[in-house]
């Protein structure tokens, strides 16, 4: 996971400059990953809002 940066915003996990996603400032600093295969089942992701399959960060700096 060199390079990879996740978003301020959507904590979308990607190694571009801007989030894909949301267009939102990403940083180099997070903990944690999480990989949302079906959105709809999982509780996880209906607790951290996300409804869009993905790989994400679970803390952001």
């Amino acid at each position: 996971m060199i390079n990879q940066r996740a978003c301020k915003n959507c904590r979308t996990i990607t190694d571009q400059a801007k989030c894909p996603r949301c267009g939102g400032e990403v940083s180099r600093e997070w903990q944690g990953y999480l990989v949302v295969i079906d959105p709809e089942r999982s509780e996880i992701a209906k607790k951290m809002g996300i409804h869009d399959a993905g790989r994400y960060a679970l803390r952001v700096k």
